[in-house]
């Protein structure tokens, strides 16, 4: 019988639970005696090289390549679900390999951060979630209200990081990044043309003319 392929997208903030979700859905895949390869960036070697680990050490196997195309050369035959993390860290030829292995009847997996230090889409993010059939969009819980979080706030020495500290630093230690809601993001030294809510037109608010 011939399966349809498809492509699905795990996002949200650190520590909203990507990975979990990705390694769950992996584990119903196996138990349905499907095929199933997973990847990961070689850059993202927090948990150790060979393995995609929640943040509960909830972990699987995966292997970890450079390039996107490297996938290809790595795929073996019959496979039939293929899993990746991390997926924000890859270039944009991401895009074109999921989409590839989705139209050759493969359900891809692919778990990543939307959004990066700044609140901006990360990497091939928008593309991916633009394509796929199926979005979910976790979120965490802001460590400052309480409330559901969406942004991932990098913390440099105890202060949030300046809006011009390089992108990608990887690591995931609670000193480091910590889950914000908008209200209690930060981002020093912002420029741009960005409208505050001071700013913003009265009658946006349904003020009286």
């Amino acid at each position: 019988m011939s399966r349809n392929g498809s492509l699905e997208v795990i996002c949200g903030s650190m520590f909203s639970g990507k990975s979990e979700e990705l390694i769950r859905r992996v584990r119903r895949a196996i138990i349905a005696k499907l095929k199933v390869q997973v990847f990961k960036p070689i850059i993202d070697n927090r948990f150790g090289i060979e393995h995609v680990v929640s943040h509960n050490n909830v972990k699987i196997t995966a292997l970890p390549v450079d390039h996107p195309y490297d996938i290809f050369d790595c795929l073996e035959d019959g496979v039939q679900v293929v899993a990746i993390d991390e997926v924000q860290f890859f270039s944009k030829e991401i895009i074109q390999v999921c989409d590839a292995l989705a139209d050759k009847g493969i359900r891809v997996i692919a778990a990543g951060l939307d959004l990066d230090f700044r609140g901006e889409p990360f990497g091939p993010m928008p593309d991916l979630l633009a394509k796929a059939e199926i979005v979910d969009k976790l979120r965490a819980i802001c460590v400052v209200c309480g409330q559901d979080a969406c942004r991932s706030q990098r913390i440099i020495n105890g202060k949030a990081a300046d809006y011009n500290s390089p992108l990608i630093l990887v690591g995931d230690s609670k000193e480091g990044y910590e889950a914000r809601c908008r209200a209690c993001f930060e981002l020093p030294n912002k420029s741009g043309s960005c409208l505050s809510a001071e700013e913003l037109p009265l009658c946006f608010f349904g003020a009286e003319q």
